[in-house]
This record gives structure tokens, sequence and C-alpha cells, in this order.
């Protein structure tokens, strides 16, 4: 959540920065009461340049400060992605009288003509719950002589093992690494030949254990995003694997590629560090933009925005293990006023909204009619329409009529993916200024898109092509 929002497109619910360019979300970590969010930054410009690290805090993952920024270039190169643990037990011997936190990212340093760039990873600690940050006079403390692509680092403590974790992002690959200090790193093993989607450079991976659904079953997640290559048009996406880790090698169970999301505009997420235990949650943000476009949406003086924040669970279902993301709960006290659907509609039913950010928790039985769906209309004119194919168990979530599109041929293209089926759908919506994010099925789907509308939502109607559907459900609203 942001102000300022006299801006055109400015969220209500999400990050955005203040001013200029913003995109990964860099260092998501818990400490002392707070929420961090770092973040790759261009302080000079709306559109991508040398890359700083950004810095926010919330108490409550909505509500978020801008703070000074954390990290500038510097003789090693720009800061590119990474993480950010607390240091409970000193390892580092940077926190000889009580906890503090570390930075591990990356180094980027652009080659001379015609020569590869050099990425390298490198730590910065801060004594001050994260105001202010001091490289460490040993950077870098990995390098590689054989990888061109060697970023974005995320670093967890295994307990197990008793060691710090990393993996990192190596081309095509993701490269564990282990270490006791967080300054000397022992390579462990390769992860990623001949499995999942290999259409772009393999980036920002993630690697986490989330206990089953409804039993004592544990298993480790890994996130691996995608990047944009410009010859297939699909963009950047985030894809997952679910398997065993034992300190030293990821093996993922068999399966097909798993996308996090069927939007176009959720890429590069990670999850939090350092989140309490007796809270006990998985929390992830992405950061809600698609290479495709991300220079050339509509916004004036700043640009780019997060993902709500998503709690991530894991569910077993057929013998497939499949991730669960919903909104974080303290999205809840955010709307105060609820409006109760129960409808039986055999052509279209509207509910008048006129409010900057709304949220819409509904069941849809689709009985036998064919088609059937949700237009959300922003203006009169301007509307994203969410329609449920009967014959394909297909949705499809059509921008081409929300609002400003024309600035990218890659924008307007239909966004969908296919249930198992669509006779009943349980649909979770969240609206504001400038995206919907959607969750089907109880958190087992997610599409995320951005959205350019002249306001976030005058009018909800729910459609049925040819017989009776029935909804029930409600909408959340502000005061």
């Amino acid at each position: 959540m942001t102000t300022n929002h006299a801006q055109a497109y400015r969220p209500y619910l999400h990050f955005a920065p203040n001013e200029n360019w913003m995109n990964d979300p860099n260092g998501l970590v818990y400490f002392e009461e707070e929420y961090h969010l770092f973040f790759q930054y261009h302080p000079y410009s709306s559109v991508w340049g040398p890359m700083h690290w950004g810095h926010a805090v919330s108490k409550d993952l909505i509500h978020w400060e801008e703070l000074d920024i954390a990290l500038h270039p510097d003789e090693h190169g720009m800061i590119f992605s990474g993480s950010a643990v607390v240091d409970r037990e000193n390892t580092t011997g940077f926190f000889p009288d009580k906890p503090g936190l570390v930075a591990i990212f990356t180094h980027h340093l652009d080659g001379e003509e015609g020569e590869n760039p050099v990425e390298t990873q490198s730590l910065a600690y801060s004594h001050d719950y994260g105001r202010t940050w001091k490289k460490y006079d040993g950077n870098p403390v990995l390098t590689s002589t054989t990888k061109v692509d060697f970023r974005d680092p995320k670093v967890f403590w295994h307990k197990e093992t008793s060691k710090w974790i990393m993996v990192l992002a190596t081309g095509q690959t993701i490269t564990i690494y282990s270490s006791s200090n967080l300054l000397e790193w022992q390579y462990e093993s390769e992860f990623g030949e001949g499995i999942g989607c290999h259409d772009g450079v393999w980036e920002c991976p993630d690697l986490f254990p989330l206990s089953v659904q409804n039993s004592d079953e544990n298993k480790w997640v890994m996130l691996v995003s995608t990047g944009d290559t410009p010859e297939i048009g699909i963009g950047s996406k985030t894809q997952y694997f679910v398997g065993h880790f034992d300190g030293s090698t990821f093996v993922p169970e068999p399966a097909s590629v798993n996308w996090l999301d069927f939007g176009k505009d959720n890429y590069a997420g990670v999850s939090f560090s350092d989140i309490p235990n007796e809270d006990g949650r998985r929390i992830y943000v992405g950061w809600m933009s698609n290479w495709l476009y991300a220079n050339e949406v509509p916004t004036d003086g700043w640009r780019s925005q997060m993902t709500v924040p998503r709690t991530l669970s894991l569910q077993k279902k057929e013998g497939v293990y499949q991730l669960i993301q919903e909104p974080v709960q303290e999205l809840d006290a955010y709307f105060t006023k609820k409006q109760d659907i129960d409808e039986q509609i055999d052509q279209t039913c509207s509910y008048d909204i006129h409010e900057s950010y709304i949220d819409v928790n509904v069941t849809i039985d689709g009985g036998e009619t064919k088609e059937y769906g949700l237009n959300i209309h922003h203006t009169p004119e301007q509307f994203t329409t969410i329609l449920f194919n009967r014959n394909n168990n297909s949705v499809k979530v059509d921008r081409t009529n929300s609002g400003k599109t024309e600035f990218s041929k890659h924008f307007p293209v239909e966004q969908g993916l296919e249930l198992e089926d669509s006779e009943q759908v349980q649909l979770s919506i969240l609206i504001d200024s400038s995206s919907i994010e959607l969750f089907l099925q109880e958190g087992e789907y997610a599409l995320t898109s951005l959205v350019y509308p002249d306001q976030a939502c005058e009018r909800l109607s729910f459609f049925t092509k040819d017989r009776m559907i029935k909804v029930n459900g409600t909408i959340h609203t502000p005061v």
C-alpha cells in the first residue's frame, strides 16, 4: 500500500515505489517485528537501468514505508538480486553483541565491448535493523570461472545439517552451495538438466520446506523463474518443483511443468526468511509485471508493483503435489463492508461497486450451461472478462477492453488455464487500481494480471450464455 493515489494507476493494496523503476523483490526477511522488502531499483529513471537495492518496511505486509536506498553499485558492479537472513548465532563474526541482518546479493559487472559480464556473490550487513549497510571487505565471496549467468542467491539456514544453503541461478540450472559462515562456500550439487521448462534463462530460485495438508508428510519446494525469450514471445513466468532435499541435493518428484501462476504478470517471486515459528507461514511476493512490456506500461514517474503477499501451502491430490496460494490474512483488515450474493441467474446480474479496491469471493455453479462468467466493469466502456467454458474446462481472462492496452502488442493477448472441472468453480478476486489477482478452487490456481483502466471497479456483472447458473458468496469493500 502506498500514498499519493492522485497518480494514475497507483495501487492501494500493493507495494509500488514512490518514484522511478522497480523490478524483482529481494532480501525478503522478518526481523524485530518488521517485514523487510528490498527490491531491484533504478533511482534515476522509470525504465530499467543500473541496479540498486531499494528498501521498504511494513508491520502488516500491506502498508509499506519506503526507506533510503540500501545498496548502491560499486567497483564490483551493479547490485543484482539476492536474499537476506538473520545471523542469530553470529556465524559471520559480524554480530558479537546481538543478531543482525546479512544481505547476500549478486554483483553484476558489465564486460568490455565483446566480453561477457562478470557475476559474483557478495555480502553486506546491518547493525541497525536494516537502516544502514556495510559491504563486506572480502567481497566477492563466491565466483565462477565457467558460468556467465551466475546470480540471484537465495540463502537459508538448514538446521538438519547446521549450515547455510545457497541456491543460485546458473544459466539453465540451479547450483546449490553450502557454508558454515556465509563467507566461504562449497559446491554441493546442480539441479535442472532434463526437467522443467527451459524456454528462457533460469532466474530467482527459492527452496523451502512445506508440510502437506492433512498429513504428517513434509516436502521441499523449489521455485525457478524462467526469463523472457523474444523468439518465443510468452514472456517471463515462474515454475515450481516438489521433492526431497537432504542438505546437499534436491531430488524432484516425477512431474510435468508446474506453473506457479497462469497470468502474464507474476515473476521473480521469492519467500520471506525468518518468519517466526509461532507464525509458521511461508509468505511469497512476486514482481507484478512481465519483461515483454515492463518498460512500457503507462504509469508516469514510477513503474512496477509487487503482488499482494501470499501464503503458500502444499496439498496432495490424486498422488500429485500442488502449491496452494491465498492472499495473506492481514489483508482482511482493509475490507470492512460485506455484500452477500445469493442468486440464480438466467442472463445477467449486476452489482454496483464504485470503490478503489475490492475483494470478491464467490462460488459459481454452472449447471448445464456451456459458457458463463464475470465482467469487471471498470467504467461504462472499460471492462475485463473472466470466461468459463464447460466444453474444455477452460478459464480465460480477457483484458482487451480493460483500459490502456495499446502500449504493447503482447499486453491484450488472452490469458488462461484449464481446470479439472468447471461445473462448479470457487473464485477469489482481488481488484486494485491497476491489477486483478484471480485465485481459483481455493487457491489451486492463480492468474495475475495488470490492467490500466480509468478506475478500479464501477460494477460487477455475472452472466450466462445459455442456461441458469447459481452464484453464492460475498463482495468485500472498504468503508
